[in-house]
């Protein structure tokens, strides 16, 4: 958890009382609907702020659609790396996923020109688990999270959210992958889909949050 001093995210029902700058979150579990509601909700960018989210499965119109759902006007607020789709403005094509050197820049870059037009920022990776499947040896993209991902959100004023699907196959034991990165995170959200509109949340490490609670998705 970041001991800054910056205005809190807010996050609505998830976290009354905001997400302070500086915060990481891996958001976990096996049901892909109700892992992206949770992670929209949080990465939707509020006035003054941006979302800048590297999407691995959606285009970027769709992530953008997204955001703009959970925040209205987030969508003009936002920057994306996506994998697929069409390219425009606010979207930037991923040639390779599992070129995380190339990827890596690209994000740093993509954040750097954010932080241009205003400071604050709520960045995102949905879903990690698919960069897990695209490349060879799964430790790389514990490099790509802390050589980038995790690192603007020391030098910056932004919350990060990281999602994985535990349901995927990424050629590796899921559970030693999220075990992994949980030693990288402030903040672990589990997210279990509890019923057609209702998903219950574990949340570890997030100061002034219930353990369990539920939300609507």
């Amino acid at each position: 958890m970041s001991l800054s001093t910056a205005e809190p995210f807010s996050a609505g029902d998830i976290a009354p009382d905001g997400i302070d700058s500086g915060t990481s979150i891996l958001l976990v579990g096996d049901d892909s609907d109700a892992l992206e509601s949770v992670f929209y909700r949080l990465v939707a960018a509020e006035e003054d702020e941006r979302s800048v989210v590297l999407a691995t499965d959606d285009g970027g119109r769709s992530v953008r659609r997204a955001l703009d759902r959970q925040v209205r006007g987030a969508r003009s607020r936002s920057s994306v790396l996506a994998a697929t789709g069409a390219t425009g403005e606010g979207v930037e094509p991923i040639s390779d996923l599992a070129d995380l050197t190339k990827l890596g820049m690209s994000y740093s870059m993509l954040l750097s020109e954010s932080q241009q037009e205003t400071a604050r920022f709520r960045s995102g990776i949905f879903l990690c688990s698919s960069i897990c499947e695209a490349v060879d040896d799964v430790r790389s993209v514990y490099r790509l999270l802390n050589s980038n991902f995790l690192s603007e959100l020391r030098r910056g004023e932004g919350i990060g959210v990281c999602a994985l699907d535990t349901s995927s196959d990424i050629g590796a034991s899921v559970q030693s992958v999220v075990a992994g990165m949980k030693t990288s995170f402030g903040v672990c959200i589990e997210v279990e889909a509890t019923g057609r509109r209702e998903a219950t949340l574990t949340v570890s490490g997030l100061a002034g949050v219930d353990e369990t609670l539920t939300v609507s998705i």
